[in-house]
């Protein structure tokens, strides 16, 4: 019988002058892997590399337990993938032990591999670490409170809220434009409709004139209120001049007076006008709680390897869709 030949030789990977290439390691040379390890209790435990890749495999490849391990006794690159140096005839292991070993892995055996996985990535130069500053997670669509956010509704929503801030903390102001605020947001709307555009820039130059004499008035006049009334209407003042400020080709616009983190990734024309995305908050708060399970395994593990701050966004529909209809929105944009 011809002796056995080792598999490393076969699927080294050579470069164009004969080289052989350097290999990245994914899984390294630590015995230990958090929640699963070596223990003296009983029977020894399978290697870590061994067991590592079976995972890998089995979800690369959408395999079960039992699956993984009978194609692992016949193919040879998954043997070579879990580390072994000669061909294995036989089942790596019973199904049962991925089991007990997705057991002892727990979550933070997971977050370890993903870290892992990211960072012989990067080593590689398969992804840049750049792409890891933003961690998109697959969810399902909620609605938000945000209507088509058209700069003459934004300034008219601006104007009335100024002034009625200001009127609670009892300011006296010279003029809140209420009447010709009105007039002016309903000749907005005529002119965008029969597409008079050029009349439309005078009245959206007319509500931004407006509202920034009213904002010019407040700040003069913000020293006579409370200090906690200072420190509300500051945070409105700043939104506001945002609003006043901003032309139709910025950057970072402000879409909502009352939901400033909001931003628009994408158009599409028939079924809705905007998609517009929320930055998630914490897991577990009442306005992160659709990802909030996927913060922990996404975006912990991104953080750590590129030592980036990853921003988890959710989709919100402005209004809603017509039933039967999917909108599909890809943000290919950094």
């Amino acid at each position: 019988m011809a002796a056995c030949s080792p598999l490393t030789p076969i699927f080294e990977r050579r470069a164009r002058e004969g080289r052989v290439s350097a290999e990245i390691d994914l899984f390294g040379t630590a015995p230990k892997l958090a929640g699963a390890g070596l223990s003296a209790a009983g029977r020894p435990r399978l290697s870590i590399r061994l067991m590592v890749g079976l995972l890998y495999l089995k979800h690369a490849y959408n395999e079960s337990d039992d699956s993984v391990c009978e194609r692992w006794a016949q193919d040879v690159y998954f043997q070579f993938f879990c580390g072994e140096e000669y061909f294995q005839p036989h089942m790596p292991c019973d199904p049962t032990n991925l089991v007990r070993f997705r057991q002892a892995l727990g979550e933070a055996g997971v977050e370890e591999l993903l870290a892992t996985t990211i960072a012989a990535a990067v080593q590689m130069k398969a992804v840049r670490p750049a792409e890891f500053e933003r961690v998109i997670v697959d969810t399902t669509v909620q609605q938000k409170a945000i209507a088509y956010p058209t700069d003459s509704r934004l300034l008219e929503i601006a104007r009335g809220k100024l002034a009625r801030l200001a009127q609670r903390a009892g300011l006296t102001l010279k003029q809140t434009y209420e009447r010709e605020g009105k007039q002016l947001r309903r000749r907005a709307g005529g002119y965008a409709h029969a597409k008079q555009f050029k009349r439309l820039r005078r009245v959206l130059k007319r509500q931004r004139t407006i509202l920034g004499r009213l904002l010019r008035d407040i700040e003069r006049k913000l020293s006579g209120a409370s200090t906690e009334q200072q420190a509300s209407l500051q945070i409105w003042l700043e939104r506001a001049w945002r609003i006043c400020r901003q032309r139709a080709k910025d950057q970072h616009k402000l879409y909502a007076l009352h939901a400033p983190e909001v931003e628009c990734i994408s158009k599409v024309r028939r079924e809705v006008a905007n998609i517009i995305v929320s930055p998630a908050h914490k897991a577990g708060d009442e306005t992160g709680r659709s990802v909030g399970c996927s913060l922990p395994v996404h975006a912990l593990p991104a953080t750590a390897t590129c030592e980036a701050t990853g921003t988890t966004c959710r989709a919100f529909w402005p209004r809603q869709l017509p039933r039967g209809r999917d909108v599909t929105c890809e943000h290919r944009r950094g």
